[in-house]
């Protein structure tokens, strides 16, 4: 972009924060440095493509006497671990929303790729889920106790072991985004074809809502997370793909703290997770009532703070 053409785009913003930092207008001091930081983004923009420059000139002494006012007047909160999950992460995860979508399109996809291969591949669901895991399996179907499985370790341990292994799934769902974002897919379709795999596996044994009912009390969570952990592997290969008018190295970097907080977002749910999976998903004598319950609480717990909360929040500071 023509620095004239960017001084045009922008030059009302910066008049209306030049106005409200000589204390012409009054803005909050929350959308003061909301301000202050898009001010900073075009700062770094302007040094890379017009460095020297009046509009760098203008635009790093806006941003110097913004640091001081803003560090000034804002108070910082007393809760700032709560304020991350309240409002700073669902601001900016709003802006991708689509990075979700797309890797939640992807599982779905290749769990019905893995169902249908199991259906039509006898050896599938062994060459996915390994012979000793099927043969565990069948051995509990016949003892007419084929959830069994998750009765086997100690309440503590298995529930402590589940989150670390899903907390490693997670880990190399977002840091494979460094490959493109292949290695981020690779992860996501690998982990949906083990699912559609595993679910095909216990409908052939007519075992479909005995398997559901009670795998997807953790497994709403569980299954949710790995999405959301392919969606901030996706969003640092965007940074890295498609900078916009950032520079590359600054679009990266912004991929790589953004994608650092969809991850830091998700480890209350990792504790959830293990704590249903450990805890509750093994009293398979529950009622369908109560595991319904647990897993519609579940999945609406999700859709709210992942996607309907984000929203509220954005047309809230639009209006």
């Amino acid at each position: 972009m023509r620095e004239a053409a960017f001084v045009k785009q922008n030059k009302d913003k910066w008049a209306t924060f030049e106005s409200a930092l000589s204390n012409k207008t009054k803005i909050a001091p929350d959308v003061l440095s909301d301000l202050y930081i898009e001010i900073t983004d075009h700062l770094s923009y302007a040094k890379t493509f017009y460095p020297k420059s009046n509009t760098e000139f203008y635009l790093n002494g806006l941003a110097s006497q913004a640091h001081q006012k803003i560090y000034k007047t804002k108070k910082e909160s007393k809760n700032r671990i709560i304020s991350f999950w309240k409002t700073e992460f669902p601001k900016m995860f709003y802006y991708h929303q689509r990075s979700l979508l797309i890797a939640f399109l992807v599982f779905a996809f290749f769990t019905t790729v893995g169902a249908f291969s199991a259906a039509s591949e006898g050896d599938f669901v062994r060459s996915i889920l390994g012979d000793r895991y099927v043969n565990m399996t069948l051995e509990n179907i016949e003892n007419n106790d084929p959830m069994a499985v998750y009765k086997k370790m100690g309440e503590f341990n298995m529930s402590l072991g589940i989150t670390i292994n899903n907390i490693r799934v997670a880990i190399m769902a977002f840091a494979l985004g460094i490959l493109f974002g292949i290695g981020t897919l690779y992860i996501i379709m690998q982990n949906a074809i083990m699912l559609g795999s595993f679910q095909y596996f216990f409908y052939e044994k007519g075992l479909l809502w005995e398997s559901a009912r009670t795998i997807w009390i953790h497994g709403t969570i569980e299954i949710a997370v790995i999405i959301i952990a392919g969606c901030a592997g996706l969003v640092l290969a965007n940074g890295m793909l498609f900078p916009g008018t950032y520079s590359r190295m600054e679009s990266f970097r912004r991929g790589v703290i953004n994608g650092l907080k969809i991850m830091l977002s998700t480890v209350p749910f990792f504790i959830i997770a293990g704590f249903l999976e450990g805890y509750v998903t093994r009293h398979t004598e529950m009622p369908d009532w109560l595991a319904i319950l647990i897993i519609s609480s579940s999945l609406a717990l999700i859709l709210f703070y992942y996607v309907l909360y984000p929203r509220q929040l954005h047309k809230k500071t639009t209006i």
